[in-house]
């Protein structure tokens, strides 16, 4: 049946194009026959949608995200397509589910990114029977997908396979030649199937699971630049994509990237990095990186963007049970004895690990991401309900005593009973004209569904869309609704060589319609919601009622007034594995 949308006001994706009220009629194969006025079509098959009052715009791109567990279970993406997301890249952060033996996989998937294990490797074990990226293509296209899905493969993914998993998480242990080998063998395999190119990951905190190899880093970790190095050209050559991830605690890595993407005698490199954000606790990294990819980009010829959240980052721990712990030494010590409780509380009452504590968390000038002011970690959940609202300097001050003490008190008697939340970024909205507008930062890094008790921005897209909204109509505008719009969509497609994000004759409808009545309903609040398929296991959600009116994916409605399509995620095919475009 085709599809006539009428009297929406229009924004094409295209930086350029000023939105205008139009009409798109949709053929019965789900693409875009006619955009025009007053378009009419008489006949029976056609279904009319009357958009008056509504924007349609392009469906959202995602382009950081790590649905490759959720997917096999839940391949609807339901938190994603509900505020409008119709393709999102998972494979991020060198781990992806290609390569590897189920255990394997989940350990290097699990404790890094806040997955439940005890839901990810049973999955994995009961599903996985693919070793290839043509096997893995071929098992994703049976799935009845609810929105497009792009990747990358994952570097500890190959280097896993090709050194084997013990081999690959060793201290200053390189590739051999045959191991570059293959590894670079098993890059091409997959960039022939369509993958848009190489995750890598470099920060300390990325952490394995399992009790096999429990506290060591990730296996791209241990890589250095010269074993990359045949990686790295590849992706040149095939015009494909790096992204990766710094070392966060000394940063100077990041330089790496930079200098990877340049294109001086040589072509550039589409590289990607997370994450560029005005962090609360390191307010110089912010300007001083901004300055740096400018520099790179303009003087070294380089195709560099960072990857930016353009809303608040608000994280929610339970306990000391997030990976921002990982980030200093006492903090680590804590992750690392967190399946074993008793010992984990005995150190926590040794008085030189309580002053280690107190040195490390109150270093002013040591790099951080986690700000590590208790003053501002507010507590929302407690067997105590007299602590609910309070922080940790306020329970101090009544105790008097010292902040880390009352916190470390709390953990021993209350463990992850304890919820507390605190927003370690983006907090000064009059940064975000500067942050909106930089021409090298893609607006992304949801990471969605990792950390899923910790953190939810799958409605990213809508929060940036009404900040600049709320701009406009205040008369101080931070840029214009178009470029908003494309950069949330055709930007992106563009950059990541896909093709989505563009409303234009010819192109596959995946669109979005949108109540502009109703942004005020895009609130930075979080909902627990249960994971059906993961066995009820709960997580931050997104909700902001009579936003999105309707979400069209391949030309089908599958979402509106509030409710997914009957057979969404089941039973009926609606998105597609989304290949790398020919450049």
């Amino acid at each position: 049946m085709k599809i006539l949308i009428k009297n929406g006001l229009l924004f094409s994706g295209d930086n350029d194009q000023k939105a205008i009220v139009q009409d798109i009629l949709i053929d019965a194969n789900g693409l875009i026959q006619e955009i025009g006025t007053n378009i009419l079509y008489e006949d029976e098959n056609v279904e009319i949608i009357d958009a008056k009052g509504k924007w349609i715009v392009p469906g959202f791109v995602d382009s950081h995200t790590h649905y490759d567990a959720e997917i096999l279970a839940s391949p609807g993406l339901k938190e994603s397509a509900r505020h409008g997301v119709t393709t999102i890249i998972l494979g991020s952060c060198s781990v992806s589910a290609v390569f590897n033996s189920p255990e394997d996989t989940a350990d290097s998937f699990t404790r890094v990114e806040a997955i439940p294990r005890e839901v990810m490797l049973p999955l994995l074990e009961k599903e996985k029977t693919w070793n290839t990226p043509k096997q893995w293509k071929a098992y994703i296209n049976t799935l009845p997908l609810g929105i497009n899905v792009a990747s990358f493969i994952g570097h500890s993914d190959i280097r896993m396979k090709a050194m084997g998993i013990k081999r690959s998480l060793l201290d200053n242990v390189s590739a051999t030649k045959k191991e570059e080998q293959e590894m670079l063998q098993l890059l091409t395999a997959a960039l022939d199937e369509g993958f848009i190119g190489l995750s890598t990951m470099d920060n300390p905190w990325d952490k394995m699971d399992g009790d096999r190899y429990w506290s060591h880093k990730t296996p791209s970790f241990y890589s250095s630049w010269k074993e990359r190095k045949s990686l790295v050209e590849l992706l040149r050559e095939r015009d494909a994509i790096l992204q990766g991830a710094p070392n966060l605690v000394t940063r100077v890595n990041a330089f790496n990237y930079m200098l990877a993407s340049t294109g001086i005698f040589r072509k550039p490199l589409k590289t990607t990095m997370i994450a560029m954000m005005d962090l609360i606790g390191d307010r110089y990294i912010y300007p001083l990186i901004a300055f740096a990819s400018r520099s790179i980009n303009l003087l070294g010829n380089a195709n560099f963007r960072m990857q930016s959240p353009p809303c608040p980052f608000t994280v929610y721990y339970d306990g000391v049970d997030s990976v921002m712990f990982e980030e200093f030494p006492s903090g680590e010590a804590l992750r690392h004895l967190a399946k074993e409780l008793d010992k984990r509380n005995l150190l926590i009452t040794d008085p030189k690990f309580r002053d280690n504590f107190k040195k490390e968390i109150k270093k002013k000038f040591a790099p951080k991401v986690w700000h590590k002011d208790l003053s501002k970690a507010v507590i929302i959940d407690c067997p105590d309900k007299s602590l609910i609202g309070k922080n940790f300097y306020e329970m101090a001050k009544e105790r008097n005593s010292h902040p880390v003490d009352v916190f470390l008190g709390t953990i021993i008697t209350y463990d992850k009973k304890i919820r507390w939340t605190t927003t370690i970024a983006n907090d000064q909205k009059e940064k975000y004209k500067d942050l909106y507008n930089f021409p090298y930062n893609l607006i992304s890094f949801s990471d969605a569904v990792a950390h899923l008790n910790n953190m939810a921005f799958y409605n990213f897209p809508l929060k940036m869309i009404q900040t600049v909204q709320d701009s406009i109509d205040n008369g101080n505008p931070i840029m214009s609704m178009e470029k908003c719009i494309w950069r949330l969509t055709k930007e992106q497609g563009d950059w990541f060589n896909l093709d989505c994000g563009h409303i234009t004759i010819g192109k596959i409808a995946d669109l979005v319609l949108l109540n502009p009545e109703n942004l005020n309903n895009v609130t930075e609040n979080v909902e627990l919601e249960p994971i059906i398929e993961f066995g009820n296991y709960a997580r931050l959600v997104n909700r902001n009622e009579g936003v999105i009116a309707r979400v069209l994916v391949g030309g089908k409605t599958i979402f509106k007034n509030e409710n997914f399509v009957s057979g969404y995620g089941k039973s009926v095919k609606y998105g597609r594995f989304m290949e790398k475009t020919n450049v």
